[in-house]
């Protein structure tokens, strides 16, 4: 295949030629080209694995119809017997030119939709946050008192007590407490009042301090004219914590791009962080800001000499899966395969980093972090090592640039993790669990052994918490410690911050080096968890620790019939959820939110959320639990709630009015009734295919 059989989306190739490759010693030709060759190289095998996985799900689904859910020595013997579950793997990562943000240096991790550039600039430019926000409009410090205008001493008063009790506990003085001091001040390379420990010193700047402790930087930002700095006992007038260490640009789970301009949209954002230039501005407060990425900070250690630390997120970017396929480029008529044109895009876009083209730093050591999603075994993650393979030869880029970070979120991944990662060993930067992807997994995977439990009592089950453990334990036996990131899930309450500091702290003492947080603020908060956790050493603990991956192979199913009320309840709550998501998704385009759920509390929704909830009502209405009529009698009327949450959304089309004529709703129900035969639960085919219908009446086209 040539270049001359790709018909390419508009959009998509004005972008590649007037902004991609400028620059570069790429032409256009050349780029398409090498697009071409990748799908000839790579479509039959993607096919290949994907009519592999149909097979083995089909033999699971006739295993579990007359075993039922078995027990779990029995259903990994037949596992085993299919080729599902392979021998246990040993592997060993040998992984090269990892910055230290993901070898060295455990952090939050925020996930940012590519599609919203001012999201984006938002968590690149977390890697700093204020405490003293954080701690002063959020529920993590109780509030004793209605706010008023402006800025509230007592709110500030509290939030400097806080303050002073944290760095206490943090950074102790040698004698005494924070909350007596008068001044902070920088005498012979040491801090006045001294520290118990002087090396959690890291420098000085303009009206700053630089504290450090498990790797992190925290700056005490002095000034005696600032609001804040006059309240302060010491003038300090905020606490600047490093907080996002390192931040997923996101173009799967949580966008809706159905189209070539979608793409190119999305892409534009990963380009514009890789040259430094991405900007946007907004009305905030009547009047218009724009936003850019920030440059470093600079210091001067305590020897005298210049420190300077990076002002952004490292950034990673999340590509599609291998079941997915666009239509931004047709290749003889058919979709490519959207893994392959997001690679060698994103690959592209680094190379503007790689090169030193940018107006900042990216990648200090010369990598580009690339997190494959939706990955089913070794031979899977053998294809995405050899696609990337294939892209830095075509880009003439030193053999094992981009790296892989491994979403854990899929079954057969997770009980032959090791073997996983010993197809990537010497690229492999993280593993990540996913509760609701994998949890949506598992019901698919499971779904003729019987009713699930509800969609709250996954997290307390046996198979939940063998999975949370066993990959923390491959992780480690194959030496992450010092080389990558094991990862763990989101906090999917933005707004209960005094929870997530209550709860969250569990990832870094479960040996996670990183955790998803919802926002720049949440990631303040939870940098704390990392300040107080040692998460190398409790890596060291944990050493040694086996899981038996047995304990995955208990299968979720009900051991008693819910009651009544717990069925009506369970059905409200996912299909209010479902319609929620779907009705942004397919009629507004936005791919990640916060829905507000029964009671009105915000929850962050995404497709595997969806995926979830839609797999478990399948798999409920597969096994009698509820029927259609009452699921559908269930999903109007959440509908009319639906759309009373959304009244002020702009441009949002209510549901409820005429629901046949409702792309959303008719999307959502589509999730649920064909969600037992769907390839392993995805949303994906009906979510883009509502998308492009309601995008089409939009234009006036038919629908």
């Amino acid at each position: 295949m040539s270049e001359t059989d790709l018909q390419v989306d508009p959009a998509l190739r004005a972008l590649v030629t007037d902004e991609l490759l400028p620059g570069l010693d790429i032409t256009p030709d050349r780029f398409w080209g090498v697009l071409a060759d990748l799908q000839t190289r790579f479509a039959p095998r993607i096919a290949a694995l994907l009519d592999r996985r149909a097979e083995l799900q089909t033999r699971i689904d006739a295993w579990h119809r007359e075993h039922g859910a078995g027990d779990p020595a029995s259903y990994a013997e037949f596992l085993s017997g299919i080729g599902y579950l392979l021998p246990e793997a040993a592997p060993r990562v040998q992984v090269s030119r990892v910055d230290p943000e993901i070898a060295e240096v455990p952090g939050a991790q925020l996930v940012v939709p590519a599609t919203v550039p001012r999201y984006a600039l938002n968590a690149a430019n977390a890697r700093w946050g204020s405490l003293f926000d954080a701690l002063y409009g959020t529920d993590a410090l109780p509030l004793e008192h209605e706010l008023g205008p402006g800025y509230d001493e007592r709110r500030g008063a509290q939030v400097i007590a806080e303050a002073d009790r944290l760095l206490d506990e943090l950074f102790p003085l040698a004698s005494g407490s924070h909350a007596e001091v008068t001044g902070y001040r920088i005498e012979n390379g040491a801090l006045t009042p001294a520290l118990a420990d002087p090396a959690q010193l890291a420098g000085s700047g303009d009206g700053a301090i630089l504290l450090r402790r498990n790797g992190l930087h925290v700056e005490l930002t002095i000034d005696p004219e600032h609001q804040v700095g006059r309240q302060h006992h010491a003038d300090v007038a905020d606490i600047v914590v490093e907080s996002a260490v390192t931040t997923i640009v996101d173009l799967e789970d949580s966008v809706a791009t159905v189209d070539g301009a979608d793409k190119a949209q999305a892409y534009r954002t990963w380009l514009g962080l890789m040259t430094g230039t991405l900007s946007t501005t907004f009305e905030k407060g009547g009047r218009t800001v724009e936003r850019t990425v920030h440059g470093d900070r600079t210091y001067t250690a305590p020897g005298g000499s210049a420190l300077t630390l990076p002002g952004r997120s490292l950034l990673l970017v999340r590509n599609c899966g291998h079941h997915m396929t666009t239509n931004a480029v047709l290749a003889g008529g058919t979709e490519v395969a959207e893994g392959v044109l997001d690679a060698l895009v994103c690959a592209t876009a680094a190379l503007h980093d790689l090169r030193g083209l940018g107006r900042h730093s990216n990648s200090r050591t010369g990598s580009v972090y690339i997190v494959k999603p939706k990955q089913h075994g070794p031979d899977e993650v053998a294809l995405t090592v050899d696609l990337f393979a294939a892209v830095e030869e075509a880009l003439g880029l030193p053999a094992r640039t981009l790296k892989i970070g491994i979403m854990d979120e899929e079954k057969r991944t997770s009980l032959n993790l090791g073997a996983c990662i010993e197809a990537a060993a010497d690229r492999v930067i993280f593993v990540n669990t996913g509760f609701l992807d994998r949890t949506g997994d598992e019901i698919h995977t499971d779904f003729e052994a019987g009713p699930v439990v509800p969609k709250d009592d996954m997290k307390s089950t046996s198979w939940l918490t063998g999975y949370e453990d066993l990959n923390v334990d491959v992780a480690l036996a194959a030496g992450f410690t010092g080389q990558a990131q094991v990862g763990k899930g989101m906090w999917a309450k933005p707004a209960a911050m005094a929870a997530m500091l209550e709860q969250k702290i569990a990832h870094p003492q479960a040996g996670a080096n990183c955790a998803w947080v919802p926002s720049p603020t949440a990631a303040t908060l939870h940098a704390l968890h990392y300040l107080r956790t040692d998460v190398l050493a409790r890596q060291k603990e944990l050493s040694g620790r086996h899981t038996d991956r047995l304990q995955l192979l208990n299968v979720p199913v009900q051991t008693a019939t819910p009651s009544d009320d717990a069925i009506r309840h369970e059905l409200e709550t996912n299909a209010q959820s479902i319609l929620g998501y779907v009705v942004r998704w397919v009629g507004l385009g936005i791919g990640c939110s916060t829905v507000p759920d029964l009671d009105g509390v915000g929850l962050m929704e995404d497709r595997a959320t969806l995926r979830i909830s839609s797999q478990l009502l399948a798999n409920w209405l597969h096994h009698g639990v509820v029927d259609e009529a009452v699921v559908r009698e269930t999903f109007a009327r959440m509908a009319a709630l639906v759309d009373e949450q959304n009244a002020g959304e702009p441009g949002y089309l209510p549901m409820a009015a005429d629901l046949d004529a409702s792309p959303s709703f008719q999307a959502a129900l589509e999730l649920v009734f064909a969600g037992r035969t769907e390839p392993n639960g995805y949303t994906e085919r009906a979510l883009t295919t509502w998308r492009q219908k309601a995008k089409a009446g939009s234009r006036g086209a038919p629908s």
